[in-house]
């Protein structure tokens, strides 16, 4: 992990625009470019992934950005059958609840059958080209545009 200059809270209106990594343009402009970033409250510790300006645990605006690790475990699972249009050739598809190893916690599609799955099960986040994915680039809003898929793999 690197040292960046993140912006820390308590957080002003002015402090955030649409490069913060307070927003999901942020979020996923750092994941591009291979960080996975997270708030995390100075006040209760509640970690907030992707992050936000104001903790929804406590409410405080005491949040500070932190890089967070790849690895974690799968806390709980689902297939998907019916998803959205833009991921209609992938179903269907395991999404899992997965706890870093940080204590983050982040949603998303595992690249594994929904039977090689259990909890507990220990998986790395990858991110990936959604046109190299199969993913329809015009079925993406026009703010999610080059935005990246993170994908959890078999760890």
């Amino acid at each position: 992990m690197t040292d960046h200059d993140y912006p820390t809270g308590p957080l002003a209106t002015g402090d955030i625009d649409s490069d913060s990594p307070f927003t999901l343009p942020g979020f996923f402009d750092a994941l591009t470019d291979g960080r996975l970033l997270a708030g995390v409250c100075t006040d209760c510790g509640e970690h907030l992934l992707p992050p936000r300006p104001a903790c929804y645990g406590c409410g405080s605006r005491a949040v500070t950005i932190e890089e967070q690790p790849r690895r974690g475990l799968v806390e709980t699972f689902t297939e998907v059958y019916r998803p959205p249009s833009a991921f209609a050739d992938l179903a269907p598809f395991p999404v899992a609840v997965v706890e870093l190893d940080s204590g983050a916690r982040l949603t998303g599609r595992v690249d594994a059958d929904a039977a090689d799955i259990e909890i507990g099960s220990a998986v790395e986040l990858a991110v990936r080209d959604p046109v190299a994915e199969g993913i329809d680039p015009d079925a993406a809003l026009s703010y999610e545009d080059g935005w990246p898929l993170h994908v959890f793999e078999p760890a």
